[in-house]
């Protein structure tokens, strides 16, 4: 009966984009209510509520590692249900959490239990289609799943204004349930036999081995890891920087929206102008404007204190959109070389990236205290390596041609 299911392509985006989007949510809801978290399970020092937000990335890059192999056997279907079951588990962990060890343990849980769904998004779309209509695909996903970012910290205003900060996690735990059960009722299985592969540790190996062959797709998951390390710095120290360093903890929420507005628009348009210029050109033309951002940034407030917040929230737009052109792209030009062996791609893929932003994030974040400057400085840093291995990307494709 499931295999006769035919959703439309609308349904279909708006499906993957909700697997995505419990992701978003367990991460940005949280963000109103870091500091109250805090003084709950008795934090001392303010950048220690960062690991509430950070650490759910190193879930997020282990899990694939469990799930993608095995999604390759069995199927994406029970590889999702598995996510969310074990990520339903760990938020309890979370609710009852009362000290930063236990918490942290538990956002390292909901992490790997959300890997699942987010890997398994990725995995599906590369099953059913290739090239830059697959990039296309990905970027109407990212166009719903960033609308997540834009509401979620206001429902985590909401709900801690109303009942407490445990209440964002029942929120969560009932929105996957749902999201499971539409996943369920109307999404068929879209591995194929001739996909289907036996789980083992050889094959494991064997494929692994096989995905580090493709010099792209390597090179453009690296990228992957710098872009979004760079961001996982600022959605771990926002609130620190609204609320604490502008005193705008009330207007938090729709700041944060704001700048969510900003990728998601940019999103959209890749969408259509992917298919006119292609996704390594628009990389290309994104990185380059990144960078600059962040570097006049840089040289404008070198040593300076925060400039008027409408200042900060005007690069930070300009940074976001630039940012939108990179996410959905990033991921297709790394998977493209590899739809044969989808599902373990898109594990290792992310692996590598959220593994290397991890540290970045952390390391980075650390700087933060009393001025936005650390964040830029990491931007520029992150989007000047990034520029670099592309350059090298392409010299390597030049002499490869001219070898031919």
């Amino acid at each position: 009966m499931q295999k006769n299911i035919r959703t439309s392509q609308l349904e279909f985006v708006a499906l993957m984009a909700s697997l995505m989007s419990v992701v978003a949510l367990a991460i940005d809801a949280l963000l109103p209510a870091l500091d109250i978290i805090g003084i709950t399970i008795g934090t001392t020092e303010i950048v220690d509520n960062q690991l509430l937000i950070t650490m759910i990335f190193l879930g997020l890059g282990f899990g694939p590692l469990i799930f993608g192999p095995i999604s390759d056997s069995i199927g994406r279907k029970p590889v999702v249900y598995m996510g969310f079951t074990l990520f339903i588990l760990a938020s309890f962990i979370c609710v009852n959490a009362t000290s930063l060890e236990m918490m942290v343990t538990g956002r390292i849980l909901q992490g790997i239990g959300l890997s699942a769904p987010r890997t398994m998004s990725i995995a599906i779309i590369r099953d059913m289609y290739s090239g830059d209509y697959m990039a296309r695909i990905m970027s109407f996903v990212t166009v719903v799943f960033i609308l997540v970012p834009v509401v979620a910290p206001a429902l985590g205003k909401f709900v801690l204004d109303q009942y407490n900060w445990r209440g964002i996690f029942y929120i969560q735990v009932l929105i996957s349930i749902l999201v499971s059960w539409w996943f369920w009722k109307r999404q068929p299985e879209t591995l194929s036999i001739k996909n289907q592969k036996s789980f083992s540790k050889k094959g494991f190996i064997g494929e692994f081995k096989e995905l580090i062959k493709y010099k792209r797709t390597l090179g453009f998951t690296i990228i992957a890891g710098f872009i979004t390390g760079s961001f996982m710095v600022y959605l771990s120290s926002a609130q620190q920087i609204f609320q604490n360093q502008y005193n705008l903890k009330d207007e938090f929420p729709f700041i944060f929206a704001g700048l969510a507005i900003a990728i998601g628009s940019a999103v959209f348009l890749n969408g259509i102008f992917v298919i006119k210029f292609g996704m390594e050109k628009l990389i290309t033309t994104a990185l380059v404007s990144f960078f600059v951002v962040s570097a006049v940034y840089v040289a404008l407030f070198y040593n300076s204190p925060n400039p008027d917040v409408r200042v900060l929230f005007l690069f930070f737009a300009l940074q976001f959109f630039s940012i939108g052109f990179l996410f959905g792209n990033l991921r297709a030009m790394a998977m493209e070389p590899v739809g044969h062996i989808a599902g373990i791609a898109a594990a290792i893929t992310g692996f590598i990236s959220t593994i290397m932003a991890v540290p970045i994030s952390i390391f980075i974040g650390r700087f933060i205290s009393d001025t936005a400057l650390p964040l830029f400085i990491g931007f520029s840093i992150c989007a000047a390596l990034s520029i670099g291995l592309i350059i090298y990307l392409k010299a390597d494709e030049k002499r490869a041609t001219e070898t031919l």
